[in-house]
């Protein structure tokens, strides 16, 4: 492809809110352009990417037996209907004005409504059905880039079996092939266990990569590999440890003294002394949460302890609940569940709100004073802390998520009525597993790892173009004549080949487009090196540079392969 033929407008300056690295670099070098907040285009460079990554996932998901469909974006609003999750996603869902239709996030249904058609025996099952497909999700605020979008190119998978440990090996094979996948697009990740949230399910795992431009905070261990969401991660903490004598509850008077840091300047404490009180809804019934000093809650712990519905209670609710409103809430005489975290099993010599505003309690001893208290693991991990399968200390940082397997089980089937008769004639639910990749996430994190001060560093398994011909200054009749020549040769050879052929443009805009766009090779043709035969061969990962002779050129370069 010749460069002055070619649609690749780069940049200089980019928008002040493209801050992440690969949404600057991905609008600096002519990939994408924006049409609106979280909607973009894919421009001709750009979309040679998206469809590289495309095509390894196609090779590697077709090798596990999957079979492609494409299926409509424009989904009918009543199958969503079936499995409640019109209400489940809210205002993220696209819902078209007259109502009857969504755009659709993910197609969990839409197969579904397809396996109940046409699956109807074990003998037709285990079943691998995948696309590679635009999705739509209402995000209030899509930032990053093509990393978090209101449109966005996804490939999804959906397994159907007969038994859960068919559906095992459906997992296990998807894993394998996700593998295989960022392992081909050159990325460093990791994997870690994760919620299934609105996809429901029981097993799930998100194959992530560490980044700043990050809306998932994970818990890593380097030494052993535990890795997991602060989602559902643990960590070896120590719990408050129990003093040997308990002391008289009394009460204190502390006014306008609202949170633990201000109950401790207060009263001269160390936040371990504190316990935090949370009071939320469950299902419309009061639950109070207990927490030890400034710890925070995991409200997807809670959701998974607790089920159904979850919820804070309002300011007027806690007046009503407890009598004080909140930073004055305690355990000691609370009407209803409470729930500590195992940080203060069975601790005493504590302080928390005495449910009065205004007012703490001093002198707190839970094996005494809390009756019918349980314990369990409410809290977000922090970093330093250590790792729950080795004696090492954990890191918590932010991440992207690249893709997201589920093993969803009958959820979906149940909802929808899909069924299949086994070998005796008994019908029984499909056995579901859902497999997500965010192909332009898997673009943008790729750029995001490898890139320097001057652009992007392609390698060539993703590079728009294998080699980037320069030719500098085209005005001297044999510069010209010699670099079409080479130009040819390179193709005829099969590499593909971004030959900057622009007349006015000079070395210098030239060299820094180069660097830029980033593709593995460039092959610059000068004057200089043409009067010795040769021409110049830059690495541009590495920035080595060789003189060829222009007859062995192609020989040196599928030596580099």
């Amino acid at each position: 492809m010749k460069f002055s033929k070619s649609f690749i407008p780069t940049l200089k300056e980019v928008p002040n809110d493209a801050v992440v690295t690969s949404h600057v670099l991905m609008l600096r070098t002519g990939m994408i352009r924006s049409l609106g907040a979280g909607i973009y285009s894919f421009l001709p460079l750009g979309y040679k990417v998206v469809k590289k990554i495309s095509e390894i996932i196609r090779e590697e998901m077709d090798a596990i037996g999957g079979q492609e469909f494409h299926l409509p974006a424009l989904n009918p609003k009543e199958i969503w209907e079936e499995t409640g999750r019109v209400e489940a996603f809210g205002d993220i869902l696209f819902q078209i004005k007259n109502r009857d239709y969504v755009l659709a996030p993910t197609h969990e249904e839409i197969v579904t409504y397809h396996a109940r058609k046409a699956l109807k025996s074990y003998k037709e099952l285990p079943q691998i059905w995948y696309q590679i497909q635009t999705k739509f999700r209402n995000e209030a605020r899509p930032r990053s880039g093509v990393i978090r979008g209101r449109q966005f190119l996804m490939k999804d998978a959906y397994s159907f079996d007969s038994s859960y440990e068919n559906l095992d090996s459906s997992y296990q094979l998807h894993d394998g092939a996700y593998r295989k996948i960022f392992d081909r697009c050159g990325l460093k990740y990791f994997v870690v266990g994760a919620s299934s949230g609105a996809m429901g399910g029981s097993g799930s795992e998100e194959f992530m990569v560490k980044s700043d431009a990050g809306e998932d905070t994970v818990a890593y261990c380097e030494s052993c590999g535990y890795a997991a969401n602060v989602e559902v991660a643990s960590s070896k903490v120590s719990p408050k440890e129990r003093d040997a004598e308990s002391k008289t509850i009394y009460e204190i008077s502390t006014p306008n003294v609202k949170s633990i840091d201000e109950l401790c300047v207060f009263l001269k404490i160390d936040e371990k002394e504190c316990a935090k009180s949370r009071v939320v809804m469950h299902d419309n019934k009061v639950v109070l949460l207990l927490m030890l000093g400034n710890d925070e809650v995991n409200e997807t712990k809670i959701e998974s302890i607790l089920g159904g519905t979850v919820r804070p209670a309002h300011p007027e609710e806690l007046k009503e609940i407890t009598g004080a409103d909140a930073g004055s809430i305690g355990p000691v005489g609370f009407n209803g569940r409470i729930l500590a975290d195992l940080r203060l099993k069975d601790a005493n010599n504590l302080y928390s709100g005495a449910n009065k505003n205004d007012y703490h309690i001093g002198g707190i001893d839970l094996a005494r004073d809390v009756k019918n208290i349980e314990y369990v693991d409410l809290r977000i991990v922090k970093s330093g802390e250590g790792c729950p399968k080795c004696n090492k200390m954990l890191d918590v940082f932010t991440a992207i998520e690249l893709g997201h397997i589920f093993k969803l089980g009958t959820k979906y089937s149940d909802a929808m009525g899909a069924t299949f008769l086994d070998e005796n004639g008994k019908e029984n639910p499909l056995i579901m597993g859902s497999y997500g990749i965010g192909v332009d996430r898997v673009m943008a994190c790729f750029i995001e790892q490898h890139h320097d001060e001057k652009g992007i560093v392609w390698d060539k398994t993703l590079a728009p173009f294998d080699i980037h011909l320069l030719a500098l200054n085209l005005k001297n009749q044999t510069i010209a004549e010699t670099s079409e020549k080479v130009y040819k040769e390179l193709q005829d050879a099969g590499f593909q080949v971004l030959f900057d052929d622009r007349v006015d443009a000079g070395a210098g805009f030239k060299f820094n487009d180069a660097d830029l766009l980033g593709m593995p090779i460039q092959v610059i043709i000068g004057e200089k090196k043409m009067k010795e035969g040769k021409v110049e061969v830059k690495i541009r990962k590495t920035d080595e540079r060789f003189d060829v002779e222009i007859e062995k050129l192609i020989e040196f370069l599928k030596a580099l392969d």
